[in-house]
């Protein structure tokens, strides 16, 4: 009797924890936040602490763009001091994502937080505010060379693509993917002035930035009308906030009416003016 109630109780109890993992599995890794503050003392450090319901490993995003490694190895209590005297931010209230990863390799990424810093930012160099935004702005506008071929003939050209919708991604560096409007004007050919729309699928790389195949539309509103195929390779960043590109772009007419022309284009991203969803 004695024996069968101990293979019982031993048989619930691997039921129980089998149970138990399983649930862990589908629900994923609980992230609970301690402390998310800075002190007013210089250099201002940032202090985050949270703990997570199994051992897992953990790092922190700062305003989408400044990533610092919180656990490397796993635990479930986290602990970071960060010192943010030299990283830029425009806005007060600074928002935040941690990322946490178990032994299986599941990963979770929290809800957005947030804390307030101790001081209003400023720019360096004595700038203001709406200096920075006209600045970005003007850059982010400004068109980039174009060089395309037509027909044996090359071309000059300057272009402008502007993403507006954007799909976040798991790296909040670059988005997932997004869709953008574009305006081409070619220097002395046949047909001058474009009319672009397209979508962008973005895959990151440790060694450059990114590779983005695309396909997309484009018009002259005159009866020039195609599909445009596109490969664009994200190379390098400038101030966390803009990205150098290459793209290769082949323009060309289902119907045949007119000449099929190739684009290689060096051009500047940026998707601070973009809606996330």
């Amino acid at each position: 009797m004695n024996k069968l109630l101990i293979l019982l109780f031993t048989v619930f109890l691997c039921h129980f924890n089998y149970a138990q993992n399983e649930d862990t599995t589908q629900q994923g890794i609980e992230i609970f936040l301690i402390d998310a503050y800075c002190k007013p003392d210089t250099p201002h450090p940032f202090i985050l602490s949270f703990y997570t319901d199994i051992p897992a490993k953990s790092k922190v995003i700062l305003d989408k763009k400044y990533e610092f490694v919180v656990s490397k190895d796993f635990e479930e209590m986290h602990n970071i001091q960060i010192d943010i005297t030299k990283l830029f931010f425009i806005d007060k209230q600074v928002q935040f994502v941690i990322q946490v990863e178990d032994s299986l390799g599941n990963r979770v990424t929290s809800e957005t937080f947030d804390f307030d810093l101790p001081y209003e930012p400023v720019i360096t160099g004595g700038s203001s505010l709406l200096t920075l935004c006209l600045f970005g702005g003007f850059v982010f506008l400004l068109p980039t060379p174009n060089y395309v071929i037509q027909n044996g003939q090359s071309y000059f050209s300057l272009t402008k693509e502007i993403p507006f919708l954007s799909f976040r991604s798991k790296s909040f560096r670059y988005p997932a993917s997004y869709f953008a409007i574009e305006l081409t004007y070619i220097f002395k050919a046949e047909d001058k002035k474009f009319f672009r729309t397209s979508y962008k699928r973005l895959f990151e790389l440790p060694v450059i930035e990114y590779v983005a195949p695309g396909i997309g539309g484009y018009t002259n509103f005159a009866g020039n009308n195609g599909i445009a195929a596109e490969f664009t390779i994200g190379l390098f960043r400038l101030f966390d906030t803009f990205t150098i590109f290459t793209r290769y772009r082949y323009n060309f007419q289902p119907s045949g009416n007119k000449s099929h022309f190739h684009e290689i284009n060096l051009g500047l991203y940026s998707g601070f003016f973009s809606i996330y969803l």
